[in-house]
C-alpha cells in the first residue's frame, strides 16, 4: 500500500512536474519565439534600414557623380575660356610691355621729380610769400599810378597851359625881334649911305681945296677918327644884331627841346618858326 501510494504520489509528481516542465517548455518556445520575431523584425527593420540608407547614398552618389559629370564639364568649359583669355592676356601684356617700360620710365622721372618735392615746396612757398609781396607792391605802384595819373593830367594841363603861353610869346619875340632886326638893318644901310655920302663929298672937298698937307692930315686924322667912331657904332650894332638872332636862335631850339620832352610832335604847331640867320656866319 504504502509501495502504491508513494507510487501514484511519485506518478502524480511525475505527471505534475511534466506538466510543468511542458508547461515551461512553451513558454520557452514562446519567448524564443517572441525573441526570433522580435530580432527577425528588427533584422529587417536594420536591413530595411540599412537598404535605405544604402540607396540614398546610391541615389546621392550618382547625383554626385552627374554633378561632378556637370561640374567636370564646365570646368572643362572654363579652362578652354581661361586658355583663351590666357592667349589674349598674353597678347595685352605683350601689347603692353612697351607702354608698361614707358610707364616704368615715367615712374622712374616722376620719382627723381619727387626727390625734388621739397625743394620745390619750399620754393612754392617761398614763391607765394614774394607773392604777397609783389602784390602789396603791385597795389602800392597801382595807387602811385593812380597819383601819377592825376598830376600827370595836372601836368598835362599845365603843358597845354605853358604851350600856349609859349606860342604867344613865341609869336611876341619874333615879331618884336623882326621889327627890331628890320630897324636894325634899315639903320646900318642909312649909316653905310650918309658914309659913302659923306666919303664922296670929303673926296670932292680934298679935291676942290687947295689945302697945305699938315692942315690936310689934321683933316684926314679928324676924318679917320669920325669914320673909326662910326665903324665901332657899326660894329656894335652887328653885335647887338647878333646877339638878338643867337638869343631868337636859342629859344627856337629850348622851345623845340620842351615840345619833345612833352611828347608832343613838332608838325602839331600849325607853322614851321623861323630862324634868324647870324650875322657873318
Amino acid at each position: 500500500e504504502i509501495e502504491a501510494k508513494y507510487t501514484k504520489k511519485m506518478q502524480v509528481l511525475r505527471d505534475e512536474l511534466d506538466l510543468r516542465r511542458k508547461t515551461e517548455i512553451h513558454e520557452v518556445e514562446e519567448r524564443k519565439n517572441s525573441q526570433i520575431s522580435e530580432l527577425m523584425r528588427n533584422h529587417e527593420k536594420a536591413f530595411s534600414d540599412i537598404k535605405n540608407y544604402y540607396n540614398d547614398i546610391t541615389l546621392k552618389n550618382l547625383a554626385l557623380i552627374s554633378l561632378l559629370k556637370e561640374q567636370a564639364e564646365e570646368m572643362k568649359k572654363r579652362e578652354n575660356h581661361l586658355e583663351k583669355e590666357k592667349a589674349d592676356v598674353l597678347l595685352q601684356n605683350k601689347q603692353l610691355k612697351e607702354p608698361l617700360q614707358q610707364a616704368q620710365e615715367q615712374v622712374s622721372e616722376l620719382q627723381k621729380k619727387l626727390a625734388h618735392y621739397d625743394k620745390d615746396k619750399e620754393a612754392l612757398t617761398n614763391a607765394k610769400a614774394r607773392l604777397k609781396v609783389t602784390q602789396k607792391e603791385l597795389k602800392d605802384l597801382q595807387w602811385e599810378h593812380e597819383v601819377l595819373e592825376q598830376r600827370f593830367s595836372k601836368v598835362q594841363e599845365e603843358r597845354d597851359e605853358l604851350y600856349r603861353k609859349f606860342t604867344k610869346a613865341i609869336n611876341e619875340v619874333q615879331q618884336k625881334t623882326g621889327f627890331k632886326n628890320l630897324l636894325l638893318e634899315r639903320k646900318l644901310k642909312g649909316l653905310l649911305s650918309v658914309l659913302e655920302k659923306k666919303e664922296v663929298e670929303l673926296s670932292e672937298v680934298f679935291a676942290a681945296s687947295n689945302l697945305d698937307p699938315g692942315a690936310l692930315s689934321l683933316v684926314s686924322h679928324k676924318l679917320e677918327d669920325v669914320l673909326n667912331s662910326k665903324n665901332t657904332t657899326i660894329k656894335d650894332l652887328q653885335l647887338q644884331l647878333a646877339r638878338a638872332c643867337k638869343a631868337h636862335n636859342d629859344m627856337l631850339q629850348t622851345f623845340e627841346a620842351k615840345l619833345t620832352a612833352f611828347g608832343i610832335p613838332l608838325d602839331n604847331l600849325g607853322f614851321k618858326p623861323l630862324a634868324s640867320p647870324v650875322p657873318g656866319q
